[in-house]
């Protein structure tokens, strides 16, 4: 198949993992496809290159607004209609229900070809407190209403088909699909490593949303033999490094950064416990991640894990007593964390593997 990916942004180069599960699906769908990806934003340039396995044709717009993110899309249609002239495409997939989306959404009119966007983020949502969320403005609800026109919409969780609803979208049943993007289960599985009995890891931007404030709140209320690695950079980690002197908890929590994608793996082995602490998720790649290493999660009820009760126990958004009893009477446990531990690798390889997804996908494609 002649298979056309849009993204905002696409990896640089094979050792650029700046979407690991957007490189891996590319991957592995060119393996046994022509994929071409059109990235709208980054990198910054250009000219054409070739990244695991793809043709990939960035526009280099960077974040621009108002007219010029007009001048983006039509440069995007443009673009499309000159590779489709080249070599026709078979399918368009938009990675989130926005102006990717759109976009996909259009220029599948244009060009007469069947479309599928997938929702990745935010798109449902308006959290305002936070600025998070594209519900926040009539422009953006209009983007993604136009987005979620495509002829399948794939959503990787109940949570997030519930939001559809909220929002006062309609999505005829036809066009819903349930999918994930799915992980590498070679790189990310159990080893010997020893995990300490009282370590936690927590892998996620440090941005509001993932209200790294409730985790360390809940920490502050556990044993003070339990430990908390925070894998991960953004805005929010002098706030969060003063909280957690607040708190009594700064002699706990490691901010460790950046860890290259490849590295995490033995990170999440480390641990007893993963914990997601997210006001919202649409799937929370993480979960997988730590669950097909054996290690289970504690995460608010957002995102996949709802879903696949296997890969861990949830607690509600924003409740670091519920988030704090819930990791207690995990780590209290071993039996149970190690039970649980090896159900949601099972659950990975059998549900989740990379492999399964991509043949999940391949066969949307080839049906519409």
């Amino acid at each position: 198949m002649n298979i056309g990916i849009l993204l905002p942004g696409f990896s640089a180069s094979d050792s650029d993992w700046a979407l690991p599960v957007q490189a891996n699906l590319v991957r592995t769908l060119a393996q046994t496809d022509d994929v071409r990806v059109l990235a709208l934003r980054y990198p910054h340039h250009r000219q054409p290159y070739t990244a695991f396995g793809a043709r990939v044709y960035p526009l280099g717009m960077g974040q621009v607004r108002g007219v010029r993110r007009l001048r983006l899309w039509v440069d995007a249609l443009r673009r499309l209609r000159r590779l489709h002239d080249e070599q026709p495409f078979d399918v368009l997939h938009g990675m989130w229900a926005d102006e990717t989306g759109l976009i996909t959404v259009w220029a599948g009119r244009w060009l007469n070809l069947p479309t599928v966007v997938s929702i990745l983020g935010g798109e449902l949502v308006g959290l305002r407190d936070i600025g998070y969320g594209l519900q926040l403005s009539a422009f953006s609800r209009w983007v993604v209403g136009q987005a979620l026109t495509a002829d399948r919409v794939i959503v990787p969780s109940e949570y997030i088909q519930r939001l559809i609803v909220q929002a006062g979208y309609v999505v005829p049943e036809q066009c819903l699909c349930t999918g994930v993007f799915g992980i590498d289960t070679q790189l990310f599985a159990p080893d010997d490593t020893p995990a300490h009995p009282y370590r936690l890891i927590h892998v996620a931007s440090l941005v509001p949303v993932k209200d790294q404030a409730t985790l360390l709140r809940a920490l502050a209320r556990l044993d003070t033999r339990v430990t908390l690695d925070i894998i991960g950079t953004g805005p929010e980690q002098v706030r969060l490094t003063l909280l957690a002197a607040e708190l009594g908890v700064a002699g706990r929590v490691r901010f460790l950064g950046a860890v290259a994608y490849t590295d995490l793996p033995a990170y999440y082995r480390r641990a007893a416990l993963h914990v997601l602490s997210s006001r919202h998720e649409s799937l929370a790649m993480v979960t997988l991640e730590a669950a097909a290493c054996g290690v289970p999660s504690v995460s608010t009820g957002v995102g996949l894990l709802p879903d696949a009760p296997a890969l861990g126990v949830t607690v509600p958004v924003g409740d670091d007593a519920a988030l704090a009893a819930a990791i207690c009477g995990l780590l209290g446990n071993p039996a149970r964390r190690e039970a649980l531990g090896q159900a949601a690798r099972a659950t990975v390889v059998e549900r989740f593997s990379l492999e399964r997804a991509v043949a999940e996908l391949r066969a949307l494609y080839q049906g519409m």
